[in-house]
């Protein structure tokens, strides 16, 4: 209830310990209507503001794609065996109609949105010059008579140029092209393309964007029983998809062996199961409460949010050590907790203000469940903690040092070995891609390392260029063409070269054999067949073209040139007078990177500044707010140091990093009073320091990367905190009343 009295409103602790109560178990509650179904993309990782664009502009639907590898069953010749090749257009037929249950598409909410195959491309270069490949009876009744110069000659029709490009990607590198181009070395006109395995693309849609991969593999599967091939999903939408499920199961084979844990050593370091039961019912509303909420106002949980999990729960045990283990008195420990929330949140909130998306997001899953943890410890379980608490009287022999044994030199020193750390660390971040998702030997990993190998497909990554034009404006056609024309003389750019003809894998709008005075991008559109990956490069809103979309293939295997790549597309569209932006999986996983890389060291320096300011606030002393603040950015540029040599910094590094400063600044702020250092406060310290690593310890066996490093250099940041946390309170110095800091 609230009351007035001597004009002052107060507010009675009981009903607002039953308020917050019941208000988390509310929240707890909308965990039944909006349950977490957790998500794992290039996607959740960063964002991309070209590629955005280009999914919610574009006249095709160019994301929700997987790669498919098919082969016969026998693993012998594929693509120059005619009734094999009749054999995956009909199949590539009951895909889209359904008309053989034996093959059939049978998820409800996902429905095949486009289907990419060589042999329809094939079949429309034939078909451009009056050949029939699905009614063929032998390979010589589409290549007699002779094609000298195949489909990539200078005469070669738009769809033999397609044909040939289809063959490109599609098929591996070590096929014997023939046809698709008799230039290139063993290739002769008059035989088919000889390749014993090739690649599909499928678009896929699920109306509501949440992309279920497993139902592709399910359907794989299917063909793979009922027919002569073998087909098998692969490419970086596999690889997020497995990683998701590593993820999941982690999660459901560790949270309760995580509570167990965390319930033996807190029964060990505080010797009160009913405290324990308290703190960890306290915990699990936490988790549910905040879950629940967040879920209701619509955010998307990623698979990456879920290592906050326990790092909340491993934040939650503090108040239980310091109100039930330390000699300190209640307004004592109440302000030492404010102070480490605060310094905490302050040091992870900066996270939310990095480049990349995924950090930012489990920064913020982390300093919202570091309050809730701090709210229900002062609101709800304060008043339980002070009556199961043992009475701890302060005496001369629970002084851990008198005056003269102080250990002053244990603070400088600790604080030298972190400088150490720094100096003998590697530099670099790893570009953001799949591979810090999946762990460093899974299967999937080779797998898609050989399709690299063999395929150009797989090879590269794509490049989205957007350009800003006007659809019914000649002179941005001219425009658009001259710098696809430059981009294809790139260096990074992937290149076929014949002798004769050179193709630059740059995807965009096509350039008519005809005269091109009055053509417009809406006309060419409109009559012009577009490329393997980009049917239609127009953008469009209302109807009214703005843009296009470029794709261009870079290699993957020089993010450095990647970069280099994305800097000189931005010099030329300066150049042609052209506003747009570049983008694409590996160009924004290399420029985050990069970024990243350059703006560490000012985000610990930032971090440190924030808990300085944080700290004097609260404390109103410079000298303990200094003290806190040099020993936070001690931690985090240590953690980040050792982040390089354990897994490497990726996605999940700078969370990791400012949370251990947040530890370091909750440790040190104890540490740091004017109350002389205890036995009892040194076990409340190192009890809930050890309690809160265990979690971390147990994390650090996790499979899925992002959670396994975590979980060792959070355990690691704990330790260190708590050290030089402990080193600092063997400092102490006894200051006099008068002293205007305190």
């Amino acid at each position: 209830m609230i009351h007035a009295a001597a004009g002052a409103i107060t507010m009675d602790p009981r009903w607002a310990r039953q308020s917050l109560l019941l208000l988390l178990l509310a929240c707890s509650a909308l965990l039944l209507a909006f349950p977490v179904s957790p998500v794992l993309s290039s996607e959740v990782i960063f964002d991309d503001e070209v590629v955005q664009r280009v999914n919610a502009d574009s006249m095709d639907n160019r994301h929700s794609q997987l790669v498919l590898m098919i082969s016969h069953d026998d693993g012998a010749r594929l693509t120059n065996n005619l009734s094999r090749v009749q054999s995956l257009m009909q199949l590539e037929q009951e895909a889209w109609d359904g008309s053989n249950p034996a093959t059939s598409w049978e998820a409800e909410h996902i429905i095949f949105e486009r289907i990419e195959t060589p042999f329809a491309i094939w079949s429309e270069a034939f078909a451009s010059r009056n050949r029939s490949l699905e009614n063929a009876t032998q390979w010589a009744d589409v290549l007699q008579p002779t094609m000298e110069d195949g489909w990539c000659g200078l005469n070669s029709t738009n769809e033999e140029k397609a044909a040939f490009q289809a063959t490109i990607l599609f098929l591996p590198d070590e096929a014997n092209f023939n046809l698709a181009c008799p230039a290139f070395p063993g290739a002769s006109a008059d035989q088919a393309p000889e390749a014993n395995e090739l690649l599909w693309i499928i678009w896929l849609d699920s109306g509501d964007g949440d992309m279920d991969w497993a139902q592709l593999k399910i359907w794989a599967e299917k063909i793979s029983e009922s027919t002569e091939f073998q087909v098998t999903p692969v490419g970086a939408n596999m690889l997020f998809s497995e990683a998701r499920q590593i993820a999941e199961n982690d999660l459901q084979v560790f949270m309760l062996p995580a509570v167990v844990l965390l319930g033996a050593i807190l029964v060990i370091g505080l010797r009160d199961p009913l405290v324990v039961a308290a703190t960890l019912a306290g915990t699990g509303l936490v988790v549910f409460a905040e879950m629940g909420a967040l879920s209701a106002l619509g955010y998307t949980f990623s698979v990456l949010d879920g290592i906050a999990l326990p790092i909340i729960m491993g934040v939650a045990v503090d108040g239980a050590f310091w109100y039930c283990r330390s000699s300190r008195e209640k307004e004592q420990v109440r302000s030492m907790l404010f102070i480490a929330m605060l310094t905490t949140v302050a040091a992870v909130s900066l996270a939310i203000f990095s480049p990349v998306k995924a950090q930012k997001t489990l920064a913020f899953v982390i300093a919202v469940g570091i309050i809730l943890d701090w709210l229900v410890t002062r609101f709800i379980l304060e008043e339980f903690y002070l009556r199961r608490r043992t009475k701890i009287e302060f005496t001369s022999h629970d002084r851990l040092l008198t005056q003269e044994a102080r250990a002053t030199w244990s603070w400088p020193a600790l604080l030298l070995v972190l400088a150490a750390i720094v100096l003998v660390s590697p530099s670099g971040v790893e570009v953001l891609d799949f591979t810090q998702v999946l762990p460093e030997n899974h299967p999937e990993i080779d797998k898609m390392e050989d399709l690299q190998s063999k395929y150009m497909l797989a090879s590269s990554s794509v490049a989205w260029i957007v350009i800003d034009v006007d659809g019914d404006s000649t002179e941005d056609l001219l425009k658009v063409q001259d710098l696809q024309r430059q981009l294809g003389q790139h260096p990074s750019v992937i290149t076929y070269e014949t002798g004769m003809t050179r193709s630059p894998m740059v995807l965009g709008v096509p350039f008519h054999d005809s005269d091109t005075e009055g053509a417009t991008i809406d006309g060419l559109s409109a009559t012009e067949v577009g490329s393997i990956l980009v049917r239609d490069t127009r953008l469009q809103r209302d109807g009214v073209t703005t843009g296009v979309a470029i794709a261009a293939l870079v290699d993957i295997r020089n993010p450095n040139a990647v970069l280099l790549f994305a800097e000189d597309v931005e010099g030329l569209l300066a150049q042609n007078e052209l506003s747009g932006g570049v983008g694409g999986d590996l160009v924004t996983g290399a420029t985050l990177a990069k970024a990243f890389d350059e703006a560490r060291v000012g985000q610990i320096l930032a971090a440190g500044i924030a808990v300085f300011f944080v700290a004097m606030f609260v404390l109103r002393s410079k000298s303990r707010a200094a003290r806190i603040a040099i020993g936070a950015v001690a931690i985090g540029a240590a953690v980040d140091g050792l982040a390089s040599m354990v897994g490497g910094r990726g996605v999940h590094t700078a969370p990791v990093v400012l949370l251990g400063m947040g530890f370091a600044a909750d440790y040190l702020s104890h540490a740091s009073s004017d109350h002389p250092p205890t036995r009892s406060d040194t076990s409340a310290r190192w009890g809930a320091a050890l309690t809160s690593a265990s979690v971390f310890v147990l994390l650090g066996f996790a499979e899925f990367p992002p959670a396994k490093y975590t979980g060792q250099l959070l355990g690691i940041s704990i330790i260190l905190s708590v050290l030089l946390a402990t080193a600092l309170s063997l400092t102490h110095v006894k200051r006099p009343n008068s002293d205007c800091e305190e």
